[in-house]
């Protein structure tokens, strides 16, 4: 599913006007109907619950809504604007609805006022709250209130809130009444995700056209509840236009990659992976990645390993081969190995490369030259990426297509910042690491990032924080390399390994919970994963 950042979402609403002549007044009245039809769906029965402010699932509340007092803030823009156009369906529906106008009414402008004056003129009150005397005027209708719309910022917000605004925004989230935002929840940087200063909470959002990038991304996501799309009449060719570069992967679209098995096919049909990984007391990270490999459907996996643990890795792993190689006195893989490597890399379809190596100085010169000479699509996962914090330029003098998949640590060791840094911008972070030095970015985490160097940016909605445990991205380094394998493209093996490894985590958390999962549980249940999508 495509979502936008603000730039391009005000570059829609421009072209659909001026392009192809539907009027701003057009786009604002089916916004505005589309957000009552959402309150009326799902507040005129109820949600039951003893949370409201969390995506509401459409069970029938415990009093229905009709006859009970619907507020509804706006702001002075075009988001007010859908307001008072919901304020007015809403009336017609036989809902009782306050408006709060948190602006001088002299100020509302454009479509927004043609609005305001249509609500005025059927009789509807609008209630002008300007400062902290107008909040304690109004204070006692507002908290009985059944149900709040938010009408207040749209997608252009981009500074701090303060002053009136954010006396009224902490309100809102004070009176602990179920919240129905209006493309964005107000406060929040439709862009990023980020929060300027304080933020709605809402249960659901009703994204206008398009979703906004800033409802799927951390922190963003926590404010937004449920999201809904509310078809506004926006041309599809607009939306689907090429230069959206970013996509909420989702079944349908995972669905159209995967393909199945043909009946007549054998081990060699779907591909030989090479995994480098391992050192003394790290065994369980080759483990993990092998596996990781053998359950997403590679034909073939074999362990490249320091050969003092290969009689160790030869019990441990029934159906994974291994290849013994050349060690250091402490038990690491020593650079000596490298001819070897290469050798026995030639014919194989994707080299992982990293989980459990050490940055030790002969394993970091073996990193380097891999990235450099491999002829095979690499994955460089853990400590191959934190071998190559000093040298990123070697990226750019590789032969084979590299994912790499770093958490925000590492990130932010490649990126030569902090990891508060990268967490500020994680989209923006990744997606120029990724065009620098043309690579495919796996950045990990609630809401795993994945970009490629071309500027296309895709965000994972699947995965749950049980998966914050040892051993779970070894397994998904693993998983991209058995796509990469079976002849997927890098960026859909990425993607897949991504959307099934978070699906097969969430699966772990229905049936176990989350506390306590293990790598091996999302191991298990891989393969009824993946086949639930045939």
């Amino acid at each position: 599913m495509r979502i936008v950042d603000s730039v391009i979402m005000r570059r829609l609403d421009e072209t659909a006007i001026k392009k192809y002549g539907i009027p701003g007044l057009v786009l604002m009245e089916n916004a505005g109907r589309g957000v009552a039809q959402i309150v009326k769906r799902d507040f005129d029965g109820g949600c039951r619950g003893d949370s409201v402010n969390r995506p509401i699932l459409g069970d029938p509340l415990d009093l229905p809504y009709k006859n009970k007092r619907i507020s509804i803030f706006a702001g002075k823009g075009n988001n007010g604007g859908d307001g008072f156009v919901a304020a007015r369906h809403l009336s017609n529906m036989g809902f009782k609805v306050s408006v709060y106008l948190l602006a001088n009414p002299k100020e509302v402008k454009g479509d927004a006022k043609t609005n305001l004056d249509i609500w005025e003129k059927m009789g509807g009150e609008t209630k002008s709250i300007v400062s902290a005397k107008d909040i304690e005027k109004y204070k006692s209708a507002i908290l009985h209130s059944a149900l709040i719309v938010d009408a207040i910022f749209g997608t252009g917000l981009s500074a701090e809130v303060d002053g009136i605004h954010r006396n009224v925004i902490e309100l809102i989230n004070g009176i602990n009444k179920p919240v129905v935002a209006v493309d964005v929840p107000s406060g929040l940087d439709a862009s990023n995700g980020r929060v300027l200063g304080c933020c709605v909470k809402a249960a659901v959002t009703a994204a206008m056209a398009i979703a906004k990038i800033g409802i799927f991304v951390y922190p963003g996501a926590d404010y937004a509840g449920r999201v809904e799309i509310v078809d506004i009449g926006m041309p599809q060719q607009l939306l689907e236009d090429e230069k959206i570069l970013w996509e909420l992967l989702d079944k349908e679209g995972i669905k159209k990659i995967l393909k199945p098995r043909k009946e007549n096919s054998h081990k060699g049909s779907y591909g030989h992976v090479f995994v480098l990984a391992g050192s003394a007391g790290k065994t369980g990270a080759a483990a993990m990645t092998s596996c990781g490999a053998m359950r997403s459907g590679a034909g073939l996996v074999s362990l490249g390993i320091p050969k003092s643990l290969n009689p160790i890795m030869e019990q441990k792993l029934t159906e994974v081969m291994t290849l013994p190689l050349a060690e250091s006195s402490s038990g690491i893989l020593a650079y000596e190995a490298f001819e070897d490597i290469l050798s026995f890399a030639v014919d194989k379809e994707a080299l992982v490369l990293g989980p459990g190596l050490t940055t030790h100085e002969s394993v970091r010169k073996l990193v380097i030259n891999l990235i450099s000479r491999s002829p095979i699509p690499l994955v460089v996962d853990a400590d191959g990426i934190n071998c190559l914090a000093q040298d990123v330029k070697v990226f750019k003098k590789a032969k084979a297509h590299i994912v790499i998949t770093p958490h925000p640590g590492e990130m932010a060791r490649l990126a030569g910042m902090t990891t508060k840094d990268v967490q500020a911008d994680r989209i923006g972070i990744a997606s120029r690491f990724a065009r620098e030095n043309k690579v495919i970015v796996v950045l990990k985490g609630a809401r795993t990032v994945i970009a490629e160097a071309s500027g296309k940016v895709f965000i994972n909605p699947t995965g749950n924080p049980g998966m914050a445990t040892a051993g779970t991205g070894d397994v998904l380094a693993g998983m991209i390399g058995g796509f990469i394998a079976q002849g997927y493209s890098p960026i859909d093996a990425a993607n897949m390994a991504v959307y099934l490894h978070g699906m097969a985590g969430d699966e772990v958390a229905k049936k176990k919970g989350q506390i306590g999962m293990m790598a091996t549980d999302i191991l298990d249940v891989l393969p009824q994963t993946i086949s639930s999508f045939y």
